[in-house]
């Protein structure tokens, strides 16, 4: 990966998980709602390396990679 999400995008991650938190009728985020926007979020800023780009990785897989390694607490 050549360039990730900026302080903004996180920003963006959190309004988004409180607006699907909000219209499931609820007034506080839970991990899968941060799931359900964190691609939309990230994918447009994410920029690969030439490699990455040439090996056929997308955007999708990094981010995917990198929530797998998170531990959520239940």
């Amino acid at each position: 990966m050549y360039l990730g999400g900026s302080p903004r995008a996180s920003l963006s991650i959190l309004a988004g998980a409180k607006a699907v938190a909000a219209m499931k009728g609820r007034d506080f985020i839970t991990p899968d709602d941060v799931r359900e926007v964190v691609f939309h979020a990230l994918r447009h800023r994410i920029l690969l390396t030439p490699e990455k780009e040439m090996e056929g990785s997308a955007p999708e897989e990094i981010i995917k990679s990198i929530l797998d390694k998170i531990e959520v607490p239940r």
